[in-house]
């Protein structure tokens, strides 16, 4: 399975009356910040693509923003503030151990994100109350355990079927410790 990497926007406290908003909106407990691939809550940090891009990015299934080498991409990002570089699996089969590349990169947790409009089910589709309990969520909006996971992303799909946001990929998710 091929890891990926993608530069994210922060969202946690420091973001003020946005983060106060959102936690009043979607009523998640505990949350200290929000680590994800939804570009609403955690927008990619590279908004355009480089002719050089092309070569390092995923082309496919809206994923321009994923790349293929982290060199590369801390490269393209270097010097932007407030950045989360993120290393992920898409639709791993069983929980990967391993990190997706030397480092210090620390196990973040599962998300389940609709593609097309990059959303995550977990964080910004205000609950799926049949499907999972917010408080499921650790402090980071992910859910921890990878069965867990699974489980949800086959219960989305099977209770909301006509629900776009229900129809998600699960990626486990590893952040690179810059701090």
């Amino acid at each position: 399975m091929d890891a990926l990497f993608i530069a994210v926007s922060r969202f946690d406290p420091s973001d003020g009356q946005r983060w106060t908003d959102y936690c009043q909106w979607s009523k998640l407990p505990a949350l200290a910040e929000i680590v994800s691939l939804d570009t609403l809550l955690c927008p990619r940090l590279l908004t355009e693509i480089d002719d050089a891009d092309w070569a390092h990015i995923v082309n496919a299934d809206w994923r321009l923003a994923y790349f293929y080498r982290l060199d590369y991409l801390l490269q393209r990002v270097a010097g932007l503030p407030r950045r989360n570089i993120l290393g992920l699996y898409r639709n791993p089969t069983q929980h990967i151990a391993a990190p997706p590349a030397a480092g210090p990169f620390v196990f973040m947790g599962y998300d389940l994100v609709e593609e097309m409009t990059q959303i995550s089910a977990l964080t910004n589709c205000g609950g799926f109350h049949e499907t999972f309990a917010n408080d499921e969520l650790n402090r980071v909006g992910l859910i921890h355990n990878f069965a867990r996971a699974s489980e949800i992303q086959r219960s989305l799909r099977q209770n909301n079927p006509d629900e776009p946001h229900a129809q998600c990929e699960l990626y486990a998710i590893w952040r690179l410790d810059e701090i």
